[in-house]
């Protein structure tokens, strides 16, 4: 379709669109692991869907391909079924086109790349190169249009656009996702995020899914206030809530939806249609609505949503905490480690520290969390805790836990009422090692993103861009593995930690100064940021032997294992002397070291500072 022509049916009518595909087909197949596949294992049951919404009065189908990019695809093993899945999406709905009695244009639907905290963010012609693939796929399959929708990212929907006008002449819808605060990914608002597309030759700017029709309206209301834009709505159905292993959304009144039709119409929407949850039913009652309605035009009305000014960003500072400020000065840092009790009681823990702070040796006291995969207190507890006896403290903080809200919401935590200034990000063991094997770790982001996460909190605003009313200032940590399998990989990772915001590493313990020697002859040169090394002072022969052979990315060189063996009783001894002579070693090599206690006696410890 030429894009005059898109644009004379836009002038002289307004457009039903159809509602949600994914709940739609989740109640005829039931769950699966991606819906777009559905385009060639059940595309009767897509057609299905198509055909009830062209009956209900839709105007507009989109295709069944809303997440059907090599980005998405590839994890499931599907990266190279991209041109079939989008091919055959194309080919349902123009099968269901043939079969109305009346005319309906084919949308070609492109949806993010859900790309969030990744470890590795792909580069702006990775994704440009990923959309490309996508769009030519639809359209050489003969959409009418493309419609991009649910982005939260502004730049991502306008690579998607680069990428579609790279080649196309085809119209464009472009949607965006709103909170109910009325802003995006970045706070960005519904006016700047339309500012930013209207000069790129795209046809009708929108909003579609998140929020439901009465908190989409000043969302539209505040499109329609742009110039020379026209402005597109498509609602969920309401707010949803799980059900055992569904996102079930409300069942809204189909004369509701009527409502909201007829509302978005007199701002001066040209194009309308349902999101997640919605229905045929809900489509039929929209289209009854506004079937003897004109498009009117879009007036510059005072926003519903009154725009808040947005706050000036935190400039990046300097951690504030006293152990930062000492790697910073280049002064040895020590860190004790130790492991949150498995119970109620921190009375032991409390003792046990109080000795080893007692020293004056020991600068902090690092925190694991949950290693091994077993239940024990969550160490930004136990750190606020110490942290309220005047004991600094680094506790480690593991993506396997929580998702990216509960992470941010216990890093504010953590800081405000914690007193917690120190944090060392890490992906985590997974549950199979632990006590609870049956369980899934949530791994929404590794440690790279939660770095990011972390970052993003210091400047002062959220993941998703909302303000924070001040900012945190941790210093942030993250883990180095020397002596991993895959050093290349372990190097990128390392480079990506320190691009997204890392203050400092520490790395698994080593037995052999040679090993860091090794690593930073592979790093190519000294690391940008300071690093402390991992002394474990060992207890005897059988324990090294574990340890070399069963914990991933520790290595204990065989003459030390030797040594250990032939020491008989006295191997703690020859142990305890090669972490002194370590300690000693890092002292005028590296940043600091943290200590790990023979199991969990602490006090012993003192007796290699």
């Amino acid at each position: 379709m030429k894009i005059h022509d898109f644009n004379q049916r836009l002038k002289d009518a307004i457009l039903i669109a159809d509602g949600a595909m994914g709940s739609m087909l989740h109640e005829v197949v039931g769950p699966q692991r991606c819906f777009d596949e559905l385009n060639t294992t059940e595309p009767e049951a897509v057609f299905r869907v198509h055909q009830a919404y062209i009956e209900a009065g839709a105007q507009i189908i989109e295709t069944n391909t809303f997440a059907a990019n090599r980005f998405k695809l590839a994890p499931l093993g599907l990266g190279d079924e991209v041109q079939r899945l989008n091919s055959r999406g194309v080919k349902i709905a123009r099968e269901a086109r043939e079969s109305a009695a009346r005319e309906v244009l084919i949308a070609g639907s492109i949806g993010p790349l859900g790309l969030g905290v990744q470890a590795r963010h792909p580069d702006d012609k990775e994704i440009l190169d990923v959309f490309y693939e996508q769009a030519m796929a639809l359209e050489e399959r003969g959409v009418d249009f493309y419609i991009l929708e649910t982005f939260s990212y502004i730049e991502e929907v306008l690579l998607a656009v680069d990428a579609i006008r790279s080649f196309s002449g085809l119209p464009i819808v472009a949607q965006l996702t709103y909170s109910e605060e009325g802003t995006t990914h970045g706070d960005i608002r519904p006016s700047d995020a339309a500012a930013q597309l209207k000069n790129k030759n795209v046809q009708v700017i929108g909003a579609n899914c998140t929020v439901g029709p009465q908190a989409l309206l000043p969302i539209l209301q505040e499109l329609a206030a742009v110039d020379d834009i026209r402005i597109s709505g498509m609602p969920n159905a309401g707010f949803p809530k799980r059900e055992g292993d569904r996102i079930v959304y409300p069942k809204s009144s189909p004369e509701y939806f009527a409502l909201f039709a007829r509302e978005a119409a007199a701002l001066g929407a040209r194009i309308l249609g349902g999101c997640c949850g919605t229905t045929p039913a809900h489509i039929r009652a929209m289209a009854e609505a506004v079937k003897s309605l004109r498009p009117v035009k879009a007036h510059a009305a005072s926003p519903v949503v009154e725009a808040v000014a947005k706050p000036a960003p935190v400039s990046q500072r300097e951690p504030e905490s006293q152990f930062w400020k000492k790697l910073k000065k280049k002064e040895f840092v020590v860190c004790v480690e130790i492991d949150p009790p498995k119970g109620l009681s921190l009375d032991r823990i409390f003792e046990q520290v109080d000795k080893v702070m007692a020293s004056q040796k020991v600068d902090a006291i690092d925190i694991n969390s949950g290693a091994m995969a077993r239940v024990g207190m969550d160490a930004l507890v136990v750190a606020g805790a110490l942290e309220a006896r005047g004991v600094e403290t680094v506790p480690h903080l593991t993506t396997r836990d929580q998702n990216i809200i509960g992470l941010q919401a216990a890093l504010l935590g953590a800081w405000t009422v914690g007193g917690v200034r120190n944090v060392l990000a890490i992906t985590g063991d997974p549950p199979s090692v632990g006590d609870y094997p049956e369980t899934s770790g949530v791994y929404e982001v590794d440690s790279v993103g939660l770095v990011k996460v972390l970052s993003r909190l210091n400047q002062g605003t959220d993941w998703a861009g909302k303000t924070l009313g001040g900012a945190t200032n941790f210093s942030i940590g993250v883990a180095l593995n020397p002596m991993a399998d895959d050093l290349d990989n372990e190097i990128a990772r390392f480079h990506a930690k320190v691009e997204a915001g890392a203050h400092y590493a520490m790395t698994q313990p080593l037995f052999d100064p040679e090993h860091w020697h090794a690593f930073l002859k592979k790093l190519g040169g000294k690391p940008a940021i300071p690093v402390m090394i991992g002394v474990w002072p060992l207890n005897s022969y059988k324990q090294a032997l574990r340890l070399n052979n069963e914990v991933p990315g520790i290595v204990i060189p065989e003459p030390l294992l030797k040594s250990m063996e032939a020491a008989g009783a006295s191997a703690r001894d020859c142990g305890f002397q090669v972490a002194r002579q370590m300690l000693a070693w890092a002292r005028t090599e590296l940043a600091g070291a943290y200590l790990i206690p023979p199991f969990k006696r602490y006090e012993e410890i003192l007796e290699i500072l």
